[in-house]
């Protein structure tokens, strides 16, 4: 009988951390994406345009995606829109709200 009971212990002390639980923890990992080069024309037209500031508490950076409350103008026929973000010029990619360059 010790035996057995030995045995079952060490099968349990042995198994023990297969069902350990194992914890994950993800920080607002940094966007991932191919980077995009603007064409200098948009780059001018945005610059020129003259329309209210958005307030956002996110990030503002490449590749962080805006919201889709978040009104976005089209760039006439080059596939690019454009907001400004916390007074931010800032051109995104129309269908995805996704920052594709931030100008200063």
């Amino acid at each position: 009988m010790k035996n057995v009971l030995t045995t079952a212990v060490m099968m349990f002390a042995l198994s023990a951390p297969v069902f350990a639980q194992q914890s994950v923890i993800v920080t607002d990992p940094q966007p991932t994406g191919s980077t995009v080069v603007v064409p200098g024309e948009v780059r001018t037209y945005v610059t020129q345009q003259s329309i209210p500031s958005v307030v956002y508490d996110g990030d503002i950076a490449v590749g962080a995606t805006l919201p889709g409350a978040v009104v976005v103008h089209t760039v006439d026929s080059d596939g690019y829109a454009y907001t400004i973000v916390n007074e931010r010029r800032v051109i995104v990619d129309p269908q995805t709200h996704r920052i594709v360059d931030v100008l200063n």
